[in-house]
């Protein structure tokens, strides 16, 4: 696949030297089914990671606790040594149970372990951006984060960690985290069927701070809307590319991190940084509302109580 052209523009993280192009790659898919244990194909994971940066993409969004332990291999092994502006964004702050769930990790010992593992795993001896998971299975909860924060901070001060953002946090968490160190991005979940955080991300857009929205296509409960299907067949696109380019132009700060472990899609997914919406399918698209993170969340925890 030749570069792209325009990955949706690009981002320079505050207060870092780092660019990126706003339409990135999440690298969960990467690993087998339920994120568990290595894909039916390692050849082809590999092949759709190179064919992503071959495209233009510099921002890979990964974690250890993927697999556990698969996707950073995969990473490693089809793209080390890696690009000069490829910006890995890792987290820590869970793992994976025996029975496939998502406990929390974090420990003091348990972030310096995960930190060391994504180290070790991607081949790296610093970690571009680190994000701690905090909060629940897809939203915050309040609650200090000053303690597993301030590890992560050390880790930083110690040279292994570049820049630190966050993930599933709210307003109030991201205000006691800059009082300790600087936060680069905000990883929530967000879509346009989901929009909490519509508020939070004028806010961090104000601040230069980047917002990431994990599931942006739906995650394991794709985006089914009538809207979406009939803006898609008007504009001759899918509807994934219309709820990638409704992001993308949603706010400037917005990087999207849509993952995928085919070609094909991946192909799709880029295409929609150039699909431009008219300003009355953006208002039409923008009233769409929906039970989403509900239904999301009974499907991942019946997974996880089937498995």
């Amino acid at each position: 696949m030749t570069k792209q052209t325009d990955l949706g523009g690009s981002f320079k993280l505050p207060g870092t030297s780092l660019t990126v192009n706003r339409m990135g790659y999440g690298a969960m898919q990467l690993a087998g089914p339920q994120v568990w244990g290595p894909p039916r194909d390692v050849e082809a994971a590999i092949a759709v990671l190179r064919e992503a940066v071959a495209a233009g993409v510099n921002h890979i969004d990964t974690s250890d606790f993927y697999g556990p332990h698969v996707t950073n291999k995969i990473i490693k092994q089809a793209l080390h040594p890696y690009p000069d502006d490829l910006v890995i964004v890792s987290k820590v702050g869970a793992r994976r149970g025996p029975d496939k769930s998502w406990p929390h990790a974090l420990s003091r010992q348990e972030l310096i372990d995960a930190v060391h593992d994504n180290l070790r795993n991607l081949g790296l001896d610093k970690l571009d951006v680190v994000n701690l998971r905090v909060g629940g299975l897809l939203a915050p909860s309040e609650g200090s984060i000053e303690e597993p924060l301030t590890v992560l901070s050390d880790l930083k001060r110690q040279g292994l960690i570049q820049h630190i953002g966050l993930s599933n946090i709210s307003p109030r968490q991201l205000t006691e985290a800059q009082k300790i160190t600087e936060i680069v991005c905000v990883q929530n979940a967000y879509n346009v069927a989901h929009r909490d955080d519509d508020a939070f991300i004028d806010k961090l857009a104000k601040q230069g701070i980047a917002y990431v929205p994990f599931f942006p296509l739906g995650g394991f409960i794709p985006l089914q809307f009538s809207a979406l299907d009939a803006t898609a067949v008007s504009l001759q696109a899918t509807p994934m590319q219309v709820s990638l380019a409704w992001l993308l132009q949603r706010s400037p700060n917005i990087l999207l991190i849509p993952g995928t472990s085919s070609p094909q899609h991946l192909r799709e997914n880029l295409s929609a940084a150039t699909l431009k919406l008219p300003p009355d399918v953006i208002a039409a698209l923008g009233s769409i509302e929906s039970s989403w993170a509900a239904t999301l969340a009974g499907s991942m925890r019946a997974q996880t109580n089937h498995e």
